[in-house]
């Protein structure tokens, strides 16, 4: 290891929290496309407050050269996905660097070794910090930035990754629709059809007053619907109840659907507005004069014209009856009219052959891939 590199362990104190993600600064600084995440909402994530840490342990590292942070990587043992999927694996997340191939081979270096102690067999990401949270390496699409709650990253951490040895394990797809072209009209008469043949389903959205009660169907269909998924992991109701928290100021009534079968929750959509457009000029900071642009859309009086579905799932035995597309149709309608003229899908595995062919046949076009990679320790 080049001498020169330090690697430095932290600890979740607030200040060292802030000094980890403070790298990204670097990273970006001249890039156009970066979006800086909230700060004030990130940092919650690390924090004892984040109910992942009842079944999860984290380590985080930086990387210094010349007394200058030039890379961080975080080290995540997710008990409960281990019990899951009946794995021995640690998850890293979190990474950044310079473009330094000793700084980033420092970097897994100091997350395999803790992973070899810990007696795990195997490495797996970027989990930022679970499958239920952001995830993935950026490796195709390049040419925009990226949406809400999706990851970025520049173009040459694939080879920095991919030296240290590490493979494909699944790719993640983001689809592109635009909703100016797509026949709203027609797909409209195609949801109203799709209600037509299932009387006994009922749609509905979820509204921010309904949302507590409402928390309790959705965790039921996120953990019956997804269950056979690559990389899931069932949330906790305290995992459910801190990402509501965290995203309730945001929802847009009208974007979230759940569809039932009498008392039974059977489906559920949940797209968000893009909020990484208004965003992005505040640099990650709300204590800035710029924050006047960010209130009229975070009160609700402005739209940003771009959605993104972050879930779309029904329960087996209801699939093949259309609902998916009955409420993706029913979102995408209320962010029309909204003003909404694009939307993202985001992420779908790239062998979910079904949901992929939803998302087609309204339009939907693969435009970012993702990868989250693995290798032995």
């Amino acid at each position: 290891m080049n001498p020169d590199v330090q690697i430095v362990s932290l600890s979740r104190s607030k200040a060292d929290v802030r000094r980890f993600l403070n790298v990204s600064y670097e990273i970006y600084r001249d890039d156009p496309y970066w979006v800086a995440p909230l700060l004030m909402d990130l940092e919650k994530v690390f924090t004892d407050a984040n109910p992942l840490f009842d079944h999860a342990t984290m380590q985080l590292w930086i990387a210094c050269r010349d007394g200058r942070d030039v890379g961080r990587i975080a080290g995540i043992v997710d008990r409960n996905h281990n019990r899951t999927a009946g794995d021995r694996a640690v998850f890293f997340g979190f990474f950044e660097c310079v473009d330094d191939r000793e700084a980033s081979r420092a970097l897994f270096k100091a997350v395999n070794d803790w992973a070899r102690q810990s007696g795990m067999s195997r490495l797996l990401g970027p989990m930022n910090p679970t499958t239920n949270d952001e995830c993935g390496l950026l490796v195709e699409g390049f040419d925009s930035s990226p949406v809400f709650m999706m990851t970025y990253n520049p173009r040459y951490y694939i080879p920095l990754v991919e030296a240290e040895g590490f493979r494909k394990a699944k790719d993640l797809l983001a689809f592109h629709i635009d909703l100016a072209t797509i026949p709203l009209e027609r797909l409209s008469r195609i949801a109203d059809k799709i209600k037509q043949r299932n009387p006994n389903l009922a749609f509905r959205p979820v509204k921010r007053k309904t949302l507590g009660q409402d928390l309790v169907k959705v965790k039921e269909v996120y953990n019956s619907a997804w269950q056979e998924n690559w990389g899931f992991v069932p949330m906790t109701d305290a995992e459910i109840d801190f990402m509501a928290s965290r995203l309730k100021p945001l929802l847009m009534e009208g974007l979230i659907w759940l569809a039932e079968a009498g008392d039974e929750p059977v489906g559920f959509l949940l797209a968000l507005p893009d909020y990484n457009i208004p965003l992005k000029p505040l640099n990650g900071r709300l204590l800035t004069p710029k924050i006047f642009s960010f209130l009229p859309y975070l009160f609700g009086w402005k739209h940003p014209a771009r959605t993104r579905v972050l879930t779309l799932g029904v329960k087996e035995k209801y699939r093949s009856k259309g609902l998916e597309s009955a409420m993706l149709i029913e979102g995408l309608k209320v962010g029309f009219n909204a003003g909404v003229r694009e939307s993202e899908a985001s992420w779908i595995l790239e062998d979910n052959v079904m949901m992929s062919r939803v998302i087609e046949a309204i339009g939907g076009r693969v435009y970012k891939r993702y990868r989250i990679y693995e290798r032995a320790i």
